[in-house]
């Protein structure tokens, strides 16, 4: 079993009193995350909110009920949550009546768990981000040799769980999760009237990865307007496909502004919208799918570790840019991020005479272990 970052955290915050909410795309892992956390407890019930006689359950249910359901156990486990009408509100008065009870509830639609539990259970939960598989976490599984040796494999094919584990089936089993996000969440997501156009924007979204985006240029390509554009990305994002990046500026003229990059969160699933599974070493976007890898291994560090960092990239309008920099309070932690170590770059002079209070770091290939540990 590769141990999860997450796991630790997890039981850390059980039967404190608030509910554990769980997010994160398809197929990352949440519900064998959950089992192992609960292997060793008797006393776990899961409800699994798919089947009809469950959520008809949960939605009709007063504590009393609730409390006759649950009987003896203490670990309340609701899966696929977000088919639950009201969820929000029942998860709060069982965290309210039934105190000596932990609930924890999971889904594969994040965005929709999200939406209906944050105003019903402000201050009452704890939420956790589960991503694909980690560097950090493979290393700690088989070891930083054998772990390095694999990144360009990774680069191609990602970290999904089930991906890393088949071996030798990496490429279906891309086909079947990179269908499942489009058509089991994505698409059947209440109120998208143009799926296609969301497809297309994906698969255009692969293949321009680390490049700034413009919505405009999307929208007339994709004959949508730009605000449509914009929720179809933020929709992506919520399904935890891709983050943006927005661009750093405070006054400076010469700053660009309103510019934005998107990132995916797994390798894997941009060379399967791309249909590109060619060796890492014989590929043209090399440099764009490293940076995707580097940046994406930092933000789910970010996340896990609850550093709370603001992600962005920088660029002035003369064209001298930063791949990312990480905002810490009043530091600035800048980064270059290349495949190559042979030629060292420069930070900008125009950013570092702006902003004193930065720090400069180069990675690459032969460093990188340092920085996502």
């Amino acid at each position: 079993m590769i141990p999860r970052f997450l796991e630790q955290g997890l039981k850390e915050k059980m039967h404190k009193g608030k509910a554990i909410i769980l997010l994160g795309g398809r197929q990352t892992g949440k519900t064998t995350l959950l089992k192992i956390i609960t292997e060793k407890r008797s006393d776990t019930l899961w409800l699994n909110a798919d089947e009809p006689d469950i959520k008809t359950l949960v939605e009709n249910a007063t504590s009393t009920r609730l409390k006759t359901y649950f009987g003896k156990n203490k670990i309340i486990i609701i899966d696929e949550a977000q088919q639950i009408n009201d969820i929000g509100k029942k998860i709060k008065l069982v965290t309210d009546t039934l105190r000596d009870i932990q609930v924890i509830a999971s889904g594969s639609s994040a965005f929709e768990i999200k939406n209906k539990t944050n105003e019903p259970l402000t201050g009452r939960k704890w939420e956790f981000h589960l991503f694909p598989l980690s560097f950090s976490e493979m290393v700690s599984h088989h070891g930083l040799i054998e772990e390095k040796r694999m990144i360009p494999h990774r680069l191609v094919y990602g970290y999904y769980p089930e991906v890393v584990t088949h071996s030798g089936e990496e490429r279906e089993r891309l086909k079947l999760l990179a269908d499942s996000f489009l058509y089991k969440d994505i698409l059947m997501y209440q109120g998208l009237k143009k799926p296609e156009k969301l497809f297309h924007l994906l698969k255009m979204l692969a293949a321009n990865i680390s490049s700034e985006i413009n919505y405009n240029q999307l929208s007339k390509q994709l004959q949508i307007n730009n605000e449509t554009v914009e929720k179809y990305i933020q929709l992506l994002e919520q399904c935890y496909i891709i983050f943006r990046l927005p661009a750093f500026a405070t006054n400076l003229t010469k700053e660009l502004r309103k510019g934005r990059k998107v990132y995916f969160t797994d390798n894997g699933i941009i060379n399967s919208l791309t249909g590109n599974f060619s060796l890492i070493e014989n590929r043209s976007d090399k440099g764009a799918l490293w940076e995707n890898f580097v940046i994406s291994e930092m933000y789910k560090q970010n996340e896990y570790k609850k550093e709370y960092g603001k992600f962005f990239f920088w660029r002035s309008h003369d064209q001298q840019e930063v791949d990312l920099v990480i905002q810490k309070g009043n530091l600035l932690e800048t980064f270059e991020i290349k495949w190559s170590d042979q030629k060292t770059p420069r930070l900008s002079k125009t950013f570092s005479s702006n902003y004193p209070k930065h720090i400069f770091q180069f990675i690459h290939y032969n460093n990188v272990d340092e920085f996502l540990l």
